[in-house]
């Protein structure tokens, strides 16, 4: 990776939105289903908004800027899954509206690829 595209990825996690701000705060630190996901991620010519690494999965939170980049948003997760990765989008007035269906959507997914985590590593809701 070049050093601009990593002095890109710090500008965006200093420039968190509301909606960005707000699912860091649940997935950060092992909190979801024990999970660890970074944020802001340079992967090739792209940067994720998630990724948790371990279960390949990339995160995104599109705002209304991506609806006018349809075949940008399509090429990037083509290549996404070309590497191994899924990605889940979901539209960031919908993280903000209707927290608990976008979380329970990527613990669903999270459930569906691996075995039911201990109890004790259970997802719970950090407060805001």
């Amino acid at each position: 990776m070049d050093k601009l595209m990593w002095e890109r990825a710090r500008g965006l996690r200093c420039q968190q939105t509301d909606a960005e701000r707000w699912l860091w705060l649940q997935l950060r630190g092992h909190r979801f289903l024990g999970m660890k996901f970074r944020r802001q991620v340079p992967m090739g010519a792209y940067i994720a908004d998630f990724v948790c690494h371990t279960r390949r999965l990339v995160i995104e939170l599109d705002g209304g800027q991506h609806a006018e980049q349809i075949d940008y948003d399509t090429a990037r997760t083509a290549w996404l899954n070309e590497q191994g990765y899924r990605v889940l989008r979901f539209w960031s007035h919908d993280m903000l509206q209707q927290e608990d269906a976008v979380l329970e959507q990527i613990c669903l997914w999270l459930e569906q690829e691996q075995p039911s985590p201990p109890t004790s590593r259970l997802w719970r809701p950090a407060s805001r």
